[in-house]
């Protein structure tokens, strides 16, 4: 790579059905007058990179590499019924990777302080070798923090900060969070130990029982055991949880939303002090904030009629949250980001190896434990 050029990844939806996954040769980025140039040097693989990358359509029995080093390209069909949904983004090559860390290594005029600054972003297009950002949405690391460390500072931190909000803002008590051994979940067990927030933590396996059992969370209901409703049941009852976070958008045959609720009804009943034929006066809430199972989302309606099912989103929830709580959210990740919002990772691979068929299908599995990093320039 010479000077002027800049490596990237660029994914593209074909009107032939397929999505091609790239290298290109960008010209470098120049900063204007208040933007950094970040040499990048950590970016993660996020459930939520995968949507653009490999697009939640692909098929991935049909992975095709063709071609060698910075000429690779690995081509993936879309499955048929799902084409209609990506028509807004055919053939246009578009850049991934939502956050990622590096070194400042030019500035604008108005934003030179930064240079020779480690710094967290999440601007878009992070698979990319540099890349321009304004000096304000950089989070700038402590003295020693590595761009491996600070590589994972924005998605799952705030996002799991930004619950505890959400709780507050909406008058609950405690939470209920679903894949819960994932990153982002082994961070609001700590985050809810060190403010003494009640969490409910659910999980699909053993296994994940003893990750959270090791950070101290105190209640973990396992979905693959025949106890798990009254498991669930009894958590709440101790806890009080009326709001709860699903990360699956399905999860459990596409009955975890809808168990959730359930739960909730029959925990609110325990302290019913009347019979109403329209269910408990107590108001539950489930939110799904992601999609780690394409399952439809089933709902059988046990739980009277004081309760909502929605979307959630960081974005808008930081304007709900305003700037001013949203900088003290940010520069707590920055204070604890080799405690509470540490981030470990299976392996770390380059821009080609982003293309490999084999490294497709392990980091697009999304599993606990086997978080994939990029380092562009590896």
């Amino acid at each position: 790579m010479s000077m002027q050029t800049s490596k990237e990844i660029r994914s593209t939806v074909t009107s032939n059905g397929t999505v091609e996954i790239s290298i290109v040769n960008a010209a470098m980025p120049v900063p204007s007058e208040n933007e950094v140039l970040i040499k990048v040097e950590a970016a993660p693989i996020n459930p939520s990179d995968l949507a653009l990358l490999i697009s939640f359509a692909a098929d991935l029995d049909s992975i095709e590499f063709s071609g060698e080093d910075e000429a690779s390209k690995t081509t993936i069909k879309i499955r048929p019924g799902l084409m209609a949904a990506l028509k807004g983004r055919v053939d246009q090559p578009l850049s991934a990777g939502n956050e990622g860390a590096g070194i400042v290594v030019g500035a604008g005029e108005k934003a030179t302080a930064l240079i020779g600054k480690t710094v967290g972003v999440a601007g878009g297009s992070m698979y990319s070798q540099y890349r321009c950002a304004p000096a304000s949405s950089c989070l700038v690391m402590d003295e020693g923090i590595t761009s491996t460390e600070a590589a994972s500072s924005f998605v799952n931190p705030l996002t799991a900060l930004a619950f505890v909000e959400t709780m507050k803002m909406e008058n609950h008590a405690a939470l209920v969070n679903t894949a819960a051994a994932s990153n982002l979940g082994q961070m609001l067990v700590k985050i809810c130990k060190d403010d003494e927030i009640p969490l409910v933590n659910i999980v699909r396996k053993p296994e994940q029982v003893k990750i959270l059992k090791d950070l101290g969370a105190e209640y973990i209901c396992d979905t693959s055991q025949s106890d798990f409703m009254k498991d669930l049941v009894e958590a709440l009852i101790s806890t009080g949880a009326t709001l709860g976070f699903d990360a699956t958008g399905g999860g459990n045959e596409g009955k975890l939303p809808g168990q959730i609720l359930a739960a909730m009804e029959v925990a609110a009943n325990k302290t019913a002090k009347e019979y109403s034929r329209y269910g408990s006066d107590v108001y539950k809430q489930v939110y799904i904030y992601g999609g780690l199972d394409p399952t439809p989302t089933v709902l059988n309606r046990s739980y009277g009629l004081q309760w909502g099912l929605g979307g959630w989103l960081l974005t808008p929830m930081i304007g709900r949250i305003g700037m001013e709580r949203f900088a003290e959210m940010r520069q707590r990740v920055v204070r604890e980001i080799k405690t509470t919002f540490a981030s470990h990772y299976t392996q770390e691979i380059s821009l080609e190896d982003m293309l490999q068929p084999d490294n497709i299908k392990a980091y697009a599995k999304q599993g606990t434990g086997a978080k994939y990093l990029v380092n562009p320039h590896k």
